[in-house]
């Protein structure tokens, strides 16, 4: 009995009481998978909680650039009907400062809505919490397609704006 008490004991201390990730990717990949958990589940303030308070995101339209603030108001309507947006990571890189106290990734996504999608971003140390301070979201187009939609986006511009495609 002594020996499994030992054992028992070993197990114990080895294993971190605060429950944090063992590695700093294990952090960010956490992070992030949480993320993207709160808009799936519609929880506004846990998913704008992940944010810097300087933070920018990037989505799929040019026009889409807005600071956090200005993100989660346009946001608000999504997380008030209690049904915002399911991005899954099929996969994801995470690379780090040498200093650790950013980081970056990229990820292959997983949307109901737009099929494959790509994300990345920033995120700093706060403290001992990461936080993200740019999302880029994006939808990969095959090389094979890309001069179709760059002719349709062209045209789009030019009957919206009334200028030519750069």
């Amino acid at each position: 009995m002594p020996t499994l008490t030992l054992l028992c004991l070993a197990l114990l201390t080895a294993t971190p009481a605060t429950g944090a990730p063992a590695t700093p990717t294990a952090a960010v990949n956490a992070v992030l998978d949480d993320w993207h958990k709160a808009a799936a589940q519609a929880v506004e303030a846990r998913y704008f909680g992940h944010f810097t308070s300087d933070a920018v995101y990037l989505g799929t339209d040019a026009t889409e650039r807005w600071t956090r603030d200005e993100f989660r108001a346009w946001a608000k309507p999504y997380f008030s009907k209690g049904k915002a947006w399911s991005f899954t990571a099929v996969s994801r890189h995470v690379s780090f400062s040498k200093d650790g106290a950013v980081a970056w990734f990229d990820e292959a996504l997983s949307t109901p809505n737009m099929g494959p999608a790509r994300g990345s971003g920033v995120l700093v140390k706060d403290g001992d919490t990461w936080k993200i301070a740019q999302y880029n979201l994006s939808i990969p187009i095959p090389n094979d397609l890309l001069e179709d939609f760059k002719n349709r986006i062209e045209a789009h511009e030019k009957k919206h704006t009334g200028k030519k495609g750069k």
